[in-house]
């Protein structure tokens, strides 16, 4: 007995000297750490949160808890206990918080794993969104630097959000479009335009103090706001996420949404919503507008810094050095992480591990290139249909900068590392080529092909005798060979034909142009009809072919529409295209005038053409569009959900 009570002791005594002895070296291991970059932020442990340094304090002991966690958590996930998987997870990162593969591991397997394990869009989306969440709001925060993290992050934009191997990615690419719409706001189109609009939020004051000194009269706006809002009502007035969502339903209701009008919406907000009453009778006041304006800059600031952990000072700077970013498109969010990745983490990387750069800039121009072919976006709460997505041909160039600057960045990297990108632009730009022939500018087109066979038709590795035949052979075998494996292609295609068409068969009095593109627009169609997979519903009732086919039938409208709205072409042109329209396309205008009105009305008000023309001179009703708003009225309400009906709150 007494032997075995000195074998206890003994080894007592040896663990408490071995943890006194980690606890006296932990300190310059920590040190060494931080002066030789191998954690992935610059200080591990000084001005950390209180769990990073309790995380620290408990040394080895972590490792043990850990481990039991992770083996609960797979158990749990086995027996779909998912909210119990979230919390556990969440006490792993926060035992483990300078790891950031612990972060990426769960965040992904929230994204990914467990969203497909359940059973209706909204809890796919909810597992989705808490993934990113868990990686862009807490993991970036406490692993500032890791490359790893903000790649992860970046395809999961890319790929779950943006793609399309997920049955339920239309509600997610919903989903976000919307939620970005009422943080931000509809973006100017102009590039310029554009670039000031995100510089505006970025060079915004950070507190209201200062924003005061710089506009004079906010804090006297607030207190108007506090004193319109409804003391009795159960919501605490902020100046918050929700309040951007209200004040964006506002603009939606009172000028934006042709669907909002015609809906009648506007008395149901004025009677049922605290927000939109305060917000009809200050933001409507000529004589307020820069201080409205300056409050709602420095409140995107706020939000995007503290609940989306983005900084709006990148923003601008990849807006204004990469192109029109539009934010309520996936793609750009993937690019801004990549992005920021690249420039933060890169230097972390252990030259052995290059590949990791190497796949981060892959996301970059895969996500350039995802943005020429789908990111002009259309969108209108109140119509309760999917955003609408277009080519934006303004990438095309910065795409091409691009595969220069990361081919000469990579081109001495093991494995070729430099050649990874050759087959990205010549995907690119033949998938360009086919677009700019569309669109009519066979000379752009011309040149693009001249450029890829100077790049590449005398390669020895490259060499591709494609694209050695005339721009017509090449854009007709491109075309249909590629909407089996990309049919989004397809919208690109005739949406860039059929720009083309209106302005050149109408304003160029070109009528046979504008039928060819009608005529291309219908190939198209009958094409994907024909397609095998045109009656295939996934398990939430969405048939991929048949969504694909109504967004073609709609193109005609929209694209109409964005020509009557751009600015660039002078007025007289769009009221050319207003005026004889109808004899190509009948009952065209009648469908379109509500969707532009709001726009051109704004534009008169705003611009010397409002000194020329009234908005019945450039835009006179066409005759029947009571009748059709009638008819219209009865379609949305038959479409829209009852929760939707009723809800006067924006959703987050």
């Amino acid at each position: 007995m007494f032997r075995d009570r000195l074998i206890q002791l003994g080894a007592l005594i040896v663990i408490l000297i071995s943890v006194g002895s980690s606890a006296l070296v932990l300190p310059s291991i920590i040190q060494d750490s931080d002066d030789h970059a191998l954690r992935y932020t610059d200080i591990s442990v000084h001005g950390a949160p209180p769990f990073v340094q309790l995380g620290t304090a408990i040394a080895a002991i972590r490792g043990l808890i850990v481990d039991y966690l992770w083996i609960k958590i797979n158990i749990q996930q086995e027996k779909g206990l998912f909210y119990e998987v979230m919390a556990d997870a969440e006490l792993i990162t926060k035992l483990q918080p300078r790891f950031a593969a612990v972060w990426a591991f769960h965040g992904h397997n929230m994204a990914y794993n467990v969203s497909v394990a359940t059973h209706t869009l909204q809890e796919r989306w909810e597992w989705v969104n808490a993934g990113i969440r868990l990686v862009r709001n807490d993991g970036i925060r406490n692993n500032p630097n890791d490359l790893l993290l903000h790649k992860e992050l970046a395809f999961w934009f890319a790929h779950k959000i943006d793609g399309y191997s997920d049955d339920a990615h239309l509600y997610y690419k919903k989903q976000f479009c919307q939620e970005w719409h009422f943080l931000l706001g509809m973006p100017p189109e102009d590039y310029e335009d554009r670039v000031q609009w995100i510089k505006a939020i970025a060079d915004a004051p950070g507190d209201l103090t200062t924003l005061e000194k710089q506009t004079p009269g906010v804090i006297e706006l607030v207190d108007k706001l506090k004193e319109q809002y409804p003391a009795d009502s159960p919501e605490e007035f902020k100046l918050d996420q929700n309040f951007l969502s209200q004040y964006t339903m506002w603009q939606q209701v009172t000028g934006q949404s042709a669907a909002a009008e015609i809906l009648g919406v506007d008395k149901q907000f004025r009677r049922e919503s605290p927000y939109f009453t305060a917000l009809d009778q200050l933001a409507s006041d000529p004589a307020l507008q820069e201080t409205w304006t300056a409050l709602i800059n420095h409140i995107r600031k706020r939000v995007l810094v503290d609940h989306y952990n983005m900084d709006p000072r990148l923003m601008y700077e990849y807006t204004r050095d990469l192109g029109p970013l539009d934010w309520r498109h996936p793609q750009a969010h993937a690019v801004y992480w990549a992005r920021r990745g690249s420039q933060f983490g890169e230097s972390r990387v252990p030259e052995d591990e290059i590949y990791r750069v190497l796949n981060n800039d892959r996301i970059q121009v895969q996500g350039l290139q995802a943005l020429a072919r789908s990111g002009r976006i259309t969108y209108d709460f109140f119509s309760n249909s999917n955003p609408a997505r277009f080519p934006d041909p303004r990438w095309i160039d910065q795409i091409d900068q691009e595969f220069e600057r990361l081919y000469i960045k990579h081109l001495h990297v093991r494995g070729a590392g430099g050649e990874t990108f050759i087959t990205f632009l010549q995907n690119f730009m033949g998938s360009a080529i086919r677009e700019w022939y569309r669109a009519g500018e066979r000379e752009k087109a011309q040149q693009l092909l001249d450029r890829l066979k100077s790049l590449f038709e005398k390669g020895v590795n490259y060499s591709n005798p494609e694209w050695n035949v005339p721009l017509e052979v090449f854009v007709r075998k491109e075309t249909f060979d590629n909407y089996d494996a990309q049919p989004h292609l397809a919208l690109s295609d005739v949406s860039a034909s059929l720009r083309y068409g209106y302005l050149v068969g109408i304003c160029r009095d070109r009528p046979e142009v504008l039928r060819d593109a009608i005529n291309f627009a219908n190939e198209v169609t009958e094409f994907f009809k024909g397609n095998r997979y045109y009656n295939f519903v996934n398990k939430f009732g969405v048939g991929r072919m048949k969504d694909l086919l109504g967004q073609l039938n709609d193109t005609a409208i929209i694209v109409f529409a964005q020509l009557m709205i751009d600015r660039s072409l002078p007025m007289p042109e769009r009221m050319t295209l207003w005026s004889q329209v109808d004899q190509h396309l009948p009952g065209i205008r009648v469908r379109a005038y509500d969707i532009i009105a709001p726009t051109i009305a704004q534009e008169l008000n705003t611009t010397p053409w409002g000194q020329r023309y009234t908005l019945a001179e450039v835009l006179p009703e066409p005759p029947g569009l009571d009748e059709y708003r009638r008819q219209l009225a009865i379609q949305r309400r038959q479409e829209v959900p009852p929760e939707q009906e009723t809800d006067t709150i924006a959703p987050q």
